[in-house]
């Protein structure tokens, strides 16, 4: 007997519940390798010490999150981005360009995608509230790391940056775009 096609709206709940555990993972993926590429950058100069000191511990904190949304991924089956290689590559080059413009540019990077981060973990867990517990707790607990993150970056001089605001600005627009990208794809 042929099986007929869902209902409109049937699903829609699981559906949407994947997107935010695949975006989110992709998020949490795309940060680690920022800071891989700062790292790459800061660990081969001496006098960049505190700098990769600063960006190992974000990132430490980052693939924290990653393990977390790999757990999900795998208990509740949702498929990951497909956008996995190419997020590999930008968030790579995004953090060992901004670590070659220098320290305060690193820094500029860091306040960018957290504060993009911030918010769209802000609007989850707004949704998420008579949903899903388990995700919304996941989801404002790492809201408040990714915070810390972006006033760390602020803390070290990231709005000192030369051409600050454009920067900010490229930064924050990738980083909306990677959201519904990965969301999707």
């Amino acid at each position: 007997m042929r099986q007929s096609p869902p209902m409109p709206g049937e699903g829609a709940r699981e559906r949407r519940l994947g997107e935010m555990i695949r975006v989110d993972h992709a998020g949490e993926f795309g940060a680690v390798q920022i800071y891989r590429g700062q790292r790459a950058v800061f660990g081969r100069s001496e006098s960049k010490a505190h700098a990769a000191r600063l960006i190992a511990e974000m990132e430490a904190g980052e693939q924290e999150h990653l393990q977390t949304f790999d757990r999900l991924i795998a208990e509740r089956g949702v498929r990951p981005t497909l956008m996995a290689p190419i997020w590999r590559v930008a968030g790579f080059g995004l953090g060992a360009a901004t670590a070659l413009m220098g320290e305060k540019a690193a820094h500029a990077c860091t306040e960018a995608v957290e504060d993009v981060i911030e918010k769209h973990y802000a609007r989850q867990s707004a949704a998420l509230a008579e949903v899903d517990p388990e995700l919304k707790d996941i989801v404002d607990r790492f809201r408040e790391d990714e915070m810390g993150h972006r006033d760390t970056a602020i803390a070290q001089g990231a709005r000192e940056t030369p051409g600050y605001a454009v920067l900010s600005a490229v930064i924050k627009l990738g980083c909306r775009a990677a959201i519904r990208i990965s969301e999707k794809i």
